[in-house]
């Protein structure tokens, strides 16, 4: 009977690390996807082969201006489009910012 339930805890054991051992596979690879996702998306916007869509409403993160905005969602026009803006050097994190691809116009 000792065996017996010697045998079952080891089993357990070994099913728990397997299943361990997947869910950190899994995370792997996750986050190895995304890192090369970022990084064709950082070489395909630097060669301005393509430029990743933009939404229509776009909120300026730190260390953003409007050409480099300009240049990632593709509007050469953003100052024209946004009368809210008065200075064009005057931008901050958090400002609402309309824009239109190029492409669509």
């Amino acid at each position: 009977m000792v065996s017996v339930s010697s045998s079952i805890i080891m089993e357990w054991k070994i099913s728990f690390y397997f299943a361990l051992l997947m869910a950190m596979l899994l995370v792997l690879n996750y986050c190895e996807v995304g890192e090369r996702e970022s990084e064709f998306n950082l070489f395909v916007n630097q060669k301005g082969i393509m430029n990743k869509a933009c939404d229509e409403i776009y909120v300026v993160r730190e260390g953003e201006t409007l050409h480099t905005i300009s240049e990632k969602c593709g509007d050469p026009y953003i100052v024209e489009e946004n009368p809210h803006i008065h200075d064009p050097d005057d931008v901050f994190p958090g400002l609402v910012i309309k824009i239109t691809p190029f492409n669509v116009r």
